[in-house]
């Protein structure tokens, strides 16, 4: 694993182009956790790469995949602290397939939801660097799918809506309309604004007993389920210790957990 030492001197790291080859950034969705939903591309690409550089979500099995040798760079983020700017993490993308290599930059679930990679890829090509996306399964379908919660069914839900708990600077939520959605919603990365996201959709008119499911760890050993209702789920999630990273499922699919997973202990799948 690259320690701060060597991620310091790659970020001072003067660009070398070299003539043999032309360098490429894959963009690769690890998936939600369980390295067996990582895809046979994802794989691939993770073990021919020349550089890696990996998010805080990256389950540390998929890490270890990548060969002995190949430059290692932890840019995970925290809630409250980036360990390496994203300006930073985009220059040394741009850096290092300036010098030819073939860069990975993996990240938790698929790299275009809520992962920056749309951001990436931009900050890419208006620097004439190639780039390719590998999608990942994303955590907004597999880790309910894994709690015995479909986010869709033709008797409960017929439309999905994936917001994540922490807005960018000047992208307001729009709650009043989410509130009056029939469909379910699923919020990613909102275990800090849990109380307050369940707040704003009451507020403006959801029903407070619509059913609602939040899940820790999603995926893997240590996945944990809560269910209740909008009323109670922040209260309930707040007893049991619920750590990010973690999905809240809001809407009557949510009933059927107890239907297709009734035992209270969602972690039994393999992982």
């Amino acid at each position: 694993m690259q320690k701060p030492s060597q991620l310091a001197s790659a970020l001072s790291r003067p660009v070398t182009p070299t003539r043999r080859s032309k360098g490429k950034v894959f963009l690769v969705g690890a998936g939600p956790g369980d390295p067996d939903l990582l895809t046979r591309k994802a794989e691939r690409v993770i073990k021919d790469a020349n550089v890696v550089l990996y998010d805080k979500l990256v389950d540390d099995r998929i890490v270890a995949l990548v060969p002995h040798g190949t430059e290692l760079l932890d840019v995970g983020k925290d809630p409250d602290r980036h360990k390496v700017p994203q300006h930073k993490i985009n220059e040394l993308l741009v850096r290092y397939a300036r010098q030819g290599k073939a860069v990975v930059r993996l990240k938790g679930g698929d790299p275009f939801v809520f992962g920056r990679g749309g951001e990436e890829a931009e900050e890419l090509m208006r620097h004439g660097v190639d780039v390719e996306v590998v999608p990942g399964i994303s955590s907004a379908v597999a880790v309910p799918a894994y709690a015995g919660i479909p986010v869709t069914h033709r008797d409960y839900a017929s439309s999905v809506t994936i917001i994540t708990g922490h807005e960018a600077a000047g992208n307001r939520l729009q709650w009043e309309v989410l509130a009056q959605l029939d469909g379910t919603l699923v919020v990613l990365m909102g275990v800090g604004t849990l109380a307050e996201n369940v707040s704003n959709l009451v507020a403006r008119g959801k029903d407070a007993q619509t059913p609602a499911a939040i899940i820790a760890q999603g995926t893997t050993p240590r996945q944990k389920v809560v269910v209740g209702t909008l009323s109670d789920i922040a209260r309930k999630a707040k007893e049991a210790d619920l750590k990010a990273p973690a999905v809240l499922i809001i809407g009557d699919v949510v009933k059927l957990k107890h239907i297709l997973q009734p035992d209270e202990d969602a972690s039994n799948h393999s992982a």
